[in-house]
C-alpha cells in the first residue's frame, strides 16, 4: 500500500469506528475503501474484521467502565451470536451479494419506520426484561444476526440494536455496550475463520484499527454524554444513508 493511503485509511476507520460504536453499518465506508485501494472482496472483508475486533476491546472497556454494561446479560446474548457468526463466515462467498445488500437495504427502511413510530420504547428501554435471562426466542434472534455478521458484518450493529431494544428491553445507550460485546465475541471466531482461508491482510488491518480504536474510544464518551437523543438521531441517520446506498439510490439522486 502506498505510503499516502495511510492517512485516507486512518481517516475512515475513525468515521467507521464511531458509527460502529453508536449506531451500525460504518463498514460501509471501510470495505468500499479497502477495495478501492485494491484488496479483493473476500480479503477486505477479513481484514475489516481486525479493525472491528480491536474497535470493540476499546468500546467494550469504555462502556463497562462507566458502569453502562451488563458483562453477564451480555455473554449470555453473545453465545448464540458466536454460533450464528461461525456459520455465517463459513458461507461468506456462497451467496449474491447484489440480492444480500437490497434485502439489507429493505430491512433498514423497515427499521427506521420502527424507530420513529415508537421512539419512547428507544428512550427509555424497559429496565426489568433487560435484567432477566434471555429466552429462547431472543437466543434464535441472536443467532440470526449472528449469522449475518458473521457473513459479511456491515449493518450487524443496526440489527443488534433493534434485537435489543425491541426483545431484551435496554435503551439505546446500555444497548450500544451490550451491542459491542457481543460483536466484539463473534469478532474472535469469524475472523479466525477469515486467517484459516488466507483472507487477512495484517499491514492494512491494523492500520485501519488505529482509526476504528479512535474512532470508539471518542463514541463512548459521546454516548454517555449526550444520550439515548442524541444516539437515536444518529441511528436514525444512518439507516436513511445505509438504506440509500444499499438500495442504489445514490446514483439516482447523484451520489
Amino acid at each position: 500500500m502506498d505510503w499516502y493511503l495511510y492517512p485516507a485509511v486512518i481517516a475512515a476507520g475513525f468515521v467507521a469506528g464511531f458509527i460502529n460504536t453508536l449506531a451500525g453499518s460504518g463498514s460501509l465506508v471501510t470495505l468500499p475503501l479497502l477495495i478501492f485501494i485494491g484488496l479483493p472482496a473476500t480479503v477486505a472483508n477479513g481484514t475489516n474484521r481486525v479493525a472491528i475486533l480491536l474497535q470493540n476491546v476499546v468500546a467494550v472497556r469504555g462502556f463497562h467502565r462507566e458502569n453502562m454494561l451488563s458483562l453477564r446479560q451480555g455473554l449470555w446474548l453473545a453465545a448464540p451470536a458466536v454460533v450464528g457468526a461461525l456459520v455465517g463466515a463459513q458461507i461468506a462467498v456462497g451467496l449474491d451479494e447484489a440480492i444480500l445488500r437490497r434485502t439489507i437495504g429493505v430491512l433498514m427502511v423497515v427499521m427506521l419506520a420502527v424507530i420513529l413510530i415508537r421512539p419512547k420504547r428507544w428512550l427509555e428501554g424497559r429496565s426489568g426484561d433487560a435484567h432477566s435471562r434471555p429466552s429462547w426466542w431472543q437466543f434464535a434472534i441472536f443467532f440470526a444476526i449472528g449469522i449475518y455478521g458473521g457473513f459479511i458484518q456491515a449493518g450487524v450493529g443496526i440489527f443488534l440494536l433493534v434485537g435489543l431494544v425491541l426483545s431484551a428491553g435496554y435503551d439505546l445507550v446500555r444497548a450500544n455496550g451490550v451491542k459491542v460485546l457481543i460483536i466484539l465475541c463473534f469478532t474472535v471466531m469469524a475472523l479466525a475463520v477469515f486467517v484459516l482461508n488466507d483472507q487477512v491482510n495484517w499491514t492494512v488491518g491494523l492500520t485501519l484499527a488505529v482509526g476504528n480504536m479512535s474512532g470508539a474510544w471518542v463514541a463512548t464518551r459521546v454516548a454517555i454524554k449526550r444520550g439515548a437523543v442524541f444516539v437515536r438521531w444518529l441511528l436514525i441517520a444512518v439507516l436513511v444513508v445505509s438504506a440509500v446506498l444499499l438500495l442504489g439510490l445514490g446514483d439516482v439522486i447523484g451520489l
